[in-house]
């Protein structure tokens, strides 16, 4: 994880020096900024990978980083849009779920990076990049239950029965017996996991991003 935010950050700086010579406050700025934070992000996408905690067909990745980055920069609807270009790349190049792994993944993603920006656009601080942060893997994680259950796994048990999906779960726990009781125990759990481990990694890099966030020349 460490390592992934130091490859971040190094291209991260690289890549923003470039753009700074356009005007801070320029539509045109905002849009190049928005389209390599979502190449970023898409290239975290494709280095998700299986924990030993969650069956195989739930991955972690740390894709969310951009668009939290972004959503900080230059704004929540910005972070969103990093969120929604990434998904919709991502489901033309590699979709195994017929879009519907990247439906949930935008939801969640979605909601983390605007929740956050907004309570960091309310008062630019450390501390409030922080608490918008968390409180955004709060919200990420309470929405991943009614949209998975009410949404995302109806969709999906169209393509894998539900005794299949079930059965993915009871093999680390047979405790699951139902959906809902499985989405309680692990994805929960996990969706604000990933949300602190993006947090982590954002306050790994915090010192060299920070002048990109207050607008400032780095």
């Amino acid at each position: 994880m460490i390592n992934t935010g130091i490859f971040f950050v190094g291209n991260c700086i690289f890549i923003f020096k470039g753009v700074f010579i356009m005007q801070k406050n320029s539509s045109v700025r905002k849009v190049a900024v928005t389209a390599i934070m979502s190449a970023m992000a898409i290239v975290l996408m494709f280095l998700d990978f299986s924990i030993p905690i969650m069956p195989s067909f739930i991955k972690l990745d740390f894709s969310e980083l951009p668009g939290l980055i972004t959503s900080f920069a230059l704004g929540p609807v910005w972070g969103v849009a990093v969120c929604f270009v990434k998904n919709l790349i991502i489901g033309l190049l590699k979709t195994q779920t017929g879009y519907i792994g990247e439906l949930s993944n935008f939801i969640l993603g979605a909601t983390f990076v605007a929740v956050a920006g907004l309570v960091y656009k309310h008062n630019k601080s450390r501390k409030s990049a922080l608490i918008g942060a968390l409180v955004g893997a709060l919200a990420m994680a309470a929405i991943s239950l009614p949209s998975n259950y009410f949404v995302i796994y109806p969709i999906y048990t169209k393509m894998m029965p539900i005794e299949a999906i079930l059965g993915a779960y009871q093999a680390i726990w047979g405790g699951a017996t139902s959906l809902l009781k499985a989405l309680i125990i692990f994805n929960v759990p996990f969706t604000f996991f990933k949300g602190l481990c993006n947090t982590v990694l954002t306050f790994l890099i915090y010192k060299k991003i920070s002048p990109i966030l207050k607008g400032k020349e780095i």
